[in-house]
């Protein structure tokens, strides 16, 4: 135990001081520090074995629905009401598109399956809370309200979705199935239960959570660990009931802390920022480990056209599609599409279908893995130069949208 301790604490600790490093070299810190995963794996001079996709699943969900909280706790209701209806249109339609085109991609260039295709499409479909709240945040670059909260809010939703859309494939592929017009019809009511379920229990227990802390009179460092506790309760009682507890987590932060006193707020804000930056550096070393580096390079070239086809098709249709008609400036529109990173929820998703039974197996995980290091450099690495270029970042804060 204390030789893990040691390793976890070290490997943590060594993340926490690549954040300067990482900023002066305008690199995602994310991406660094899933480097440093993979040096101390197996294939690097850290020899660290580390397969257990289980494990990795399970620590996993828990990490994001940290992250997922931390990044509701840092938003304003107030500050998002302009980008619900983009934002909740990516997160469900947009997030459909995507899927189809990439899926129809996959189909073609690694000659699966069309459901081995589609499940590939929807496991990186989604746009990553914690690869958009950091990088956004990380690069301080500044954009116009409105398109900042669309960004960030549709990272905090469009997770239902591509997790419906997983499951759903991998029941199919596990069972053998057809997809048809009747599989589809039958894996509605999921969908549906996802999406109530955990919008239900995200406002009820945001409300609930901060009706309970404001009328406690407790040591003030007490309140920030009991909303967590609180928060973590409604994930895990949401997902054991069939909803998303990813959504209901990131709702519990939103509601919550647009209803706490100020003096509360404030503390509850620092200590999930703390709790936050823990678990993206633990999920994102974990991931470095859980993958084998000399198994990718059989998978990078096809992996590398699945990634230009998600940047450069499958985002931007999505994009045009969802945000037609509604306000926004054709480059607002160029930059949306650009920033559509993939970060840990695609590799966590991607686990899913490995350890199901059927017959996915560590391949699809490497060559998701592939897309997200991609997604992480084209992408990550270009945001800030790419808000400059198309002249997205506000200048005047009196007068934004």
């Amino acid at each position: 135990m204390d030789y893990f301790v040691l390793l976890a604490s070290l490997l943590v600790f060594t993340g926490f001081l690549l954040i300067p490093l990482s900023r002066r070299l305008g690199a995602p810190i994310l991406l660094v520090v899933l480097a440093v995963g993979m040096l101390s794996g197996e294939d690097g001079p850290g020899q660290i074995h580390f397969d257990s996709f289980n494990a990795a699943y399970a620590l996993g969900s828990v990490a994001l629905a940290i992250i997922l909280y931390g990044g509701g706790v840092e938003t304003r209701v107030s500050q998002v009401r302009s980008a619900r209806i983009p934002a909740m249109l990516l997160a469900s339609l947009g997030v459909l598109v995507t899927a189809f085109i990439v899926g129809g991609a996959a189909w073609w260039i690694f000659d699966l399956s069309l459901l081995d295709g589609l499940l590939l499409g929807s496991v990186v479909a989604s746009t990553d809370a914690a690869a958009t709240f950091l990088l956004i945040r990380q690069n301080r670059i500044g954009l116009r309200p409105r398109l900042e909260n669309t960004l960030i809010l549709e990272s905090g939703l469009n997770d239902p979705m591509a997790i419906f859309l997983t499951v759903a494939l991998t029941s199919l592929i596990g069972m053998e199935g057809d997809l048809s017009f009747r599989a589809v019809i039958e894996y509605l009511p999921m969908l549906a239960l996802q999406f109530g379920l955990g919008g239900l229990f995200g406002w009820v227990g945001g409300r609930g959570l901060a009706m309970v802390l404001n009328k406690l009179n407790m040591s003030p460092g007490t309140y920030p660990a009991m909303a967590l506790a609180g928060a973590l309760a409604v994930f895990a009682g949401t997902s054991l009931l069939g909803g998303s507890g990813f959504l209901a987590i990131y709702l519990v932060g939103l509601i919550m802390r647009d209803n706490l006193r100020e003096d509360l707020a404030d503390r509850v804000i620092g200590f999930s920022e703390a709790m936050q930056w823990l678990s993206q550096i633990a999920l994102f070393l974990m991931l470095g480990l859980l993958v084998t580096p000399h198994d990718l390079p059989s998978v990078a070239l096809g992996a590398a056209l699945i990634a230009a086809v998600l940047f450069f098709i499958a985002r931007p249709v999505a994009v045009f599609s969802c945000l037609s008609g509604l306000g926004f400036s054709l480059r607002e529109k160029v930059f949306v599409s650009w920033v559509g990173l993939r970060g840990a929820v695609p590799i966590f998703l991607a686990i899913l279908p490995v350890i199901s039974p059927g017959p996915v197996n560590v391949v699809f995980f490497n060559i998701v893995f592939v897309i997200v290091v991609f997604s992480l450099i084209v992408q990550g690495w270009t945001i800030a130069l790419t808000a400059g270029w198309l002249g997205v970042i506000q200048t005047d804060p009196d007068n934004a949208d």
